[in-house]
C-alpha cells in the first residue's frame, strides 16, 4: 500500500463544496469516482479542509490509500482523464504512511479577489466579487493589522461554526491592488467556517466607512459578531496553497 498525495486545482462554482453529500456533485466526491473509473479502486480521500460551495483552489491538497500497481509518475494523468475540466489534478506523489493531508499542516493560505470598479462585469461574475465603491488599501491595512496574530474569533465566523476552539493564528494579512482589482491574502494555522469571507468583508466594511477601528476591536476582543463586517460571497476565495 502507498500513501497518495494530491495537489488539485478546481473552480468551485459548479460544486456544492469539497466534501462528499448525498445526491450532491461535490470535489472530493467528483475525484473519488475518477479515481475508480480510471484505476478500479474504490478510495476515501482525505483533504487539508472543507471549501464552500463556490470557493476555489489554486492549490487544494488531499491524500488516500493506494493499493493497485499504478506508476506514481502517470497518475495525475491517468485521472485527470477521468475528471471534468473545472477540476485537474496538477500533481501526485507518494508520501510516508503517517502523513496527513489534514493533521500534518502547518499554515494555510488563502486569497480572496475583489473586482472593484464602478461598473459590473460579467465575464468576472464567479471568479471575484464585485465591490463598486474604491477600496482605500491603507484603510483595510489598519483594520488587518488587529487580526493579526493568536486570538478568539469567535466573533469573525459563522454562527454554525462547529467548535468549542475557536483560537486560530493569522500569520499575516497581505492587501495589495492590481489594476481593478483588490487581493487579501490571509495566511494562517487554521480558519473556522466562513472566517476568511467575515475577515475580508470586516476589511471591506472598514475601508467603506460601515464600521469602526473599535467595532474590529470588539469583534476579536470580546467575540461580538456583530460588530463584525459583512460576509464576503464565496466566488472570490481561493484557497490558495497548503504548506507541510
Amino acid at each position: 500500500m502507498k500513501r497518495i498525495l494530491l495537489t488539485i486545482e478546481y473552480d468551485g462554482t459548479n460544486y456544492c463544496g469539497w466534501q462528499k453529500q448525498p445526491d450532491q456533485k461535490t470535489i472530493q466526491g467528483e475525484i473519488e469516482e475518477s479515481i475508480y473509473k480510471s484505476i478500479g479502486e474504490k478510495v476515501e480521500l482525505f483533504g487539508s479542509g472543507r471549501t464552500d460551495a463556490g470557493v476555489h483552489a489554486l492549490s487544494q491538497t488531499a491524500h488516500f490509500d493506494l493499493n493497485v500497481q499504478v506508476p506514481i509518475s502517470k497518475l495525475a494523468y491517468i485521472i485527470n482523464n477521468a475528471l471534468p475540466d473545472d477540476i485537474v489534478i496538477k500533481k501526485a506523489e507518494e508520501v510516508d504512511s503517517d502523513f496527513h493531508a489534514r493533521f500534518s499542516l502547518k499554515k494555510k493560505i488563502y486569497l480572496y479577489k475583489i473586482y472593484n470598479n464602478p461598473e459590473k462585469n460579467a465575464f468576472l461574475s464567479k471568479t471575484s466579487a464585485w465591490v463598486r465603491e474604491e477600496l482605500d488599501i491603507s484603510k483595510m491595512k489598519e483594520g488587518a493589522a488587529l487580526l493579526v496574530g493568536e486570538h478568539d474569533f469567535k466573533g469573525l465566523c459563522s454562527s454554525k461554526t462547529c467548535t468549542l476552539n475557536f483560537i486560530r493564528t493569522i500569520y499575516e494579512i497581505n492587501i495589495f491592488r492590481q489594476e481593478d482589482f483588490v487581493y487579501v491574502e490571509v495566511v494562517g494555522n487554521g480558519f473556522l467556517y466562513n472566517m476568511v469571507r467575515i475577515i475580508v468583508g470586516t476589511l471591506v466594511d472598514f475601508a467603506l466607512d460601515k464600521i469602526s477601528l473599535n467595532d474590529i476591536k470588539i469583534a476579536v476582543e470580546e467575540g461580538e459578531r456583530s460588530k463584525a463586517g459583512h460576509t464576503m460571497p464565496p466566488n472570490g476565495l481561493y484557497l490558495k496553497e497548503t504548506i507541510y
